[in-house]
């Protein structure tokens, strides 16, 4: 240990947070990532005979820059992290789409309790929000204060270093809107028993009555796999998807324009463009449907089926469930161009028919319906040349990715089959992605 580390806890940390922040910060930052090799013994003595200590925090700073991009973008570079801190940060997409709900419905000031790195204060900001964001864990503070800086100088935000539910009566007043992400880790790993939430779960749920009674908005970020019984009555529940990724449920509570109404379930989807799109649950029922060769397979997005909307996407859709509690749909494909077209091959919809398009599923055309067993699907594999095989399933106790090395896939063709229950019994669904019009071809 050389004479510039600490071992002081985490003041240590903390300075050296604080620290990346100022100029010199910053240039440290941009020479440690400059080097070809940030573990090349010879470039690392150099970067500490110019910055001493903070050399080592300079660098894992490029290293976590590195890993956020896949997260951030472009925008990685703008931020200081931790480990913990990044893999817990809220997508940017997700983040602004809650700072604008919360600006929709009238919110002036949030305190963002337990705002870790502050990506979600930042979108707060950016949504022309005040924020106090609270932060227990002292060097994620000092990270969060370092990355809200410019905006903590204009006055705009205050980053507090303390346990928010011992802070919480000196920051509230009249009106204030709140955010809390409770952490729902143990030891062992995820928990969702709310005894070993943090802050308390009853504390937290709280939250959002205080917030709504006081004329404010509140909001809880959790799991995307949240336990209904744990939702409180007369909440809205809002499950987010961004690109496909079921990333969240935030439960909210208030009163204003953008909110979902209280007591609702509501599959949000946030797409490449920015483009927003709602779908709310219904007690819909909706009956089964026979998958069929022309008939088109649909796979809701699975905030859809979290929220638990799709017997009310099906009722959009003019489609039914594949199977009872299977959330596979199938329904009629859009009329084609010319009605009076030939078919395109041999029991295949015309090369023309069209799939009503949603934002809420995925379509398939169903090319072929076989039994769904494995002699039968090895068999479909070789006469077809199919090298390249996705196998899709839902109901069906099969690991897909051993059934595939057992079909023993190999030639020149793409296929994807879904393994799914039918009213008949289970059923291997031979299916094309809707923008695609040519089923796989055979070897005739």
């Amino acid at each position: 240990m050389d004479g510039n580390e600490r071992t002081d806890g985490t003041e240590g940390p903390v300075a050296d947070i604080t620290w990346l922040g100022t100029p010199e910060g910053h240039r440290a930052i941009a020479e440690a990532g400059a080097l070809p090799d940030t573990e090349a013994p010879g470039a690392v003595a150099r970067l500490r005979a110019r910055y001493g200590g903070h050399a080592a925090a300079a660098l894992t700073q490029v290293a976590l820059r590195r890993a956020a991009r896949v997260k951030f973008g472009a925008d990685a570079e703008r931020w200081l992290y931790t480990r913990a801190g990044l893999e817990q940060a809220t997508r940017p997409a997700v983040a602004a789409h809650r700072a604008a709900t919360y600006a929709a419905a009238g919110a002036r000031t949030v305190l963002d309790l337990g705002c870790g790195i502050g990506t979600d204060a930042r979108a707060f900001l950016d949504a022309g929000l005040d924020v106090v964001a609270v932060e227990l864990d002292p060097v994620t503070a000092a990270v969060a204060a370092a990355n809200l800086a410019p905006a903590v100088a204009a006055g705009r935000a205050r980053v507090v270093t303390g346990d928010a539910t011992a802070l919480l009566d000196g920051l509230w007043s009249p009106g204030v809107s709140v955010f809390a992400d409770p952490a729902r880790r143990t030891g062992a790993g995820r928990t969702w028993n709310p005894a070993d939430f943090t802050p308390p779960w009853d504390w937290a749920v709280g939250l959002l009555d205080r917030a709504a009674a006081t004329g404010g908005v509140g909001c809880l970020k959790l799991g995307p796999g949240l336990p209904y019984r744990l939702i409180p009555e007369g909440v809205a529940a809002e499950w987010v998807s961004h690109r496909g990724d079921l990333v969240e449920v935030a439960l909210w509570a208030g009163a204003g324009a953008g909110l979902p109404a209280a007591g609702t379930r509501t599959a949000t989807l946030l797409d490449d463009a920015g483009a927003v799109h709602r779908l709310v649950a219904t007690d819909t029922t909706v009956p089964g449907r026979e998958p069929a060769v022309g008939t088109v397979l649909w796979e809701p997005d699975p905030a859809v089926i979290r929220a638990g909307a799709v017997d009310t996407l099906a009722a959009l859709l003019g489609a039914g469930r594949v199977a009872e509690e299977i959330a596979y749909l199938v329904g009629d494909p859009a009329e084609p161009a010319d009605a009076g077209a030939p078919p395109a091959g041999a029991g295949a919809p015309p090369a023309d028919a069209g799939v009503e398009p949603t934002a809420f599923a995925t379509a398939f055309r169903i090319l072929e319906v076989l039994p769904a067993r494995e002699k039968v699907l090895r068999a479909w594999v070789r006469e077809r040349r199919v090298g390249r095989l996705e196998i899709k399933k839902r109901g069906v106790d099969t690991d897909p990715a051993a059934l595939r090395r057992r079909l023993r896939p190999s030639g020149p063709y793409a296929a994807t089959l879904v393994l799914t229950p039918t009213p008949d019994g289970a059923r291997a669904l031979v299916v094309e992605r809707a923008e695609r019009t040519s089923p796989p071809p055979s070897r005739s």
